[in-house]
């Protein structure tokens, strides 16, 4: 009866969304009213100078700065990402291009040196490059990667695996099987055993190396690390269907990384995904409910973090998406009014946020690859 109850809900909100979102053929604009505002965390920041034992780095696929203005519209002028203090400027491109891919700009993050277009985890010319989750391995933490996409797409796979072409897909989804991440937890369960190419089944190879294999909900909050847990055949559904799920992801990583990891710490990456998906398909409605849930797991990192006291997060972009323009709107209202220019990424710089201990070496204009690197030096 519950599952029936919140599919009618789900159901709802996305027909109020179709509905709250509509095309004024005079102005040329998308207009958009969430159904789901929200109340924002305000929380005390610890000091700079304590000791970092964990890392959290929140990437919001295609999240510029116009995507931000636009949610901190729609939510009548709040966010959780108002509670970061330090903030800066990452410029996106990759080595080979202007206008960066996810793969480059993740990899450029997770590994601390720029590459070129559809490079996962190596550099331009194909050799392997350590990730700070590697790092983190080496250092005896413990590691997690959360997202709303499929594994097989590019952020998540920049951190775990790699291959010089991001479509690769059964490559790089067998890189997880050696990957040694503690707690893995996002879509993808065709890419690992039933759309292969070469039969194998990844999900009960790491299975067989100890993970707990989780396919649904109940299970992944049952399960005790090594986890692998695959929600959804491909990517996750989109947030006004899916409920809470992603901050419960986020918040089973939490409490496990936390409960196992001692004095060593943890490091963990989570992806607000589709934010990106449905700029490509200039859906403001869908792009922004998917930004506004991330900004909500962004509160309930936060809200962690500060009772930890001991935690570094970080929260960028990989690049922006859709040449977003936000001309009207109200914040009262909570109503916006945007154009899309393209269908694809751009090349403006991304801010960067950053909040708790060893923020005070932050700030500034940098590249991509200078920020990862700056976070990975907080793995040791």
């Amino acid at each position: 009866m519950k599952s029936l109850l919140q599919t009618a809900l789900w159901t709802l909100a996305l027909l109020s969304s179709l509905c709250a979102c509509r095309k004024d053929e005079g102005k040329g604009l998308s207009y958009y009213v969430t159904p789901y505002p929200y109340d924002t965390v305000r929380v005390q920041e610890p000091p700079a100078t304590n000791e970092v034992r964990n890392v959290i780095f929140m990437i919001g696929d295609g999240m510029g700065l116009e995507q931000v203005s636009c949610a901190w519209v729609l939510n009548h002028g709040k966010l959780n990402l108002d509670n970061f203090g330090v903030i800066g400027l990452s410029r996106t491109y990759s080595e080979s291009d202007l206008i960066t891919d996810s793969a480059a700009g993740g990899t450029a993050l997770a590994v601390g040196h720029k590459t070129a277009n559809s490079h996962v985890g190596m550099d331009p010319d194909g050799a392997p490059m350590v990730s700070m989750l590697d790092m983190a391995q080496a250092c005896g933490k413990k590691t997690g990667v959360v997202v709303t996409c499929h594994m097989a797409d590019a952020t998540p796979a920049d951190f775990c695996c790699h291959s010089d072409d991001r479509y690769k897909y059964d490559e790089v989804i067998a890189g997880y099987a050696d990957c040694g991440v503690d707690y893995i937890a996002g879509g993808g369960l065709d890419y690992f055993c039933k759309n292969r190419k070469d039969g194998r089944d990844i999900t009960d190879e790491m299975g067989r190396k100890g993970y707990a294999v989780a396919l649904d909900e109940v299970a992944m909050k049952e399960a005790k690390l090594p986890i692998l847990a695959l929600l959804a055949d491909d990517n996750l559904p989109p947030a006004l269907e899916r409920g809470d799920l992603f901050r419960h992801m986020v918040a089973k990583g939490l409490d496990e990384l936390s409960a196992t990891c001692g004095e060593k710490g943890f490091v963990m990456m989570i992806e607000g995904s589709s934010i990106d998906d449905w700029q490509h398909e200039n859906r403001i409605d869908m792009a922004m409910e998917e930004l506004l849930d991330f900004d909500r797991a962004i509160g309930d990192v936060l809200r962690w973090a500060a009772a930890d006291g001991h935690t570094l997060v970080v929260v960028t972009a990989d690049h922006s998406t859709g040449a977003l323009t936000l001309q009207d709107g109200d914040i009262a209202e909570g109503r916006i009014g945007v154009a899309f220019g393209n269908d694809s990424h751009n090349g403006i710089a991304v801010p960067f946020y950053v909040w708790g201990p060893g923020r005070d070496r932050f700030g500034g204009i940098m590249e991509n690859a200078e920020l990862g690197a700056l976070i990975a030096s907080f793995v040791k």
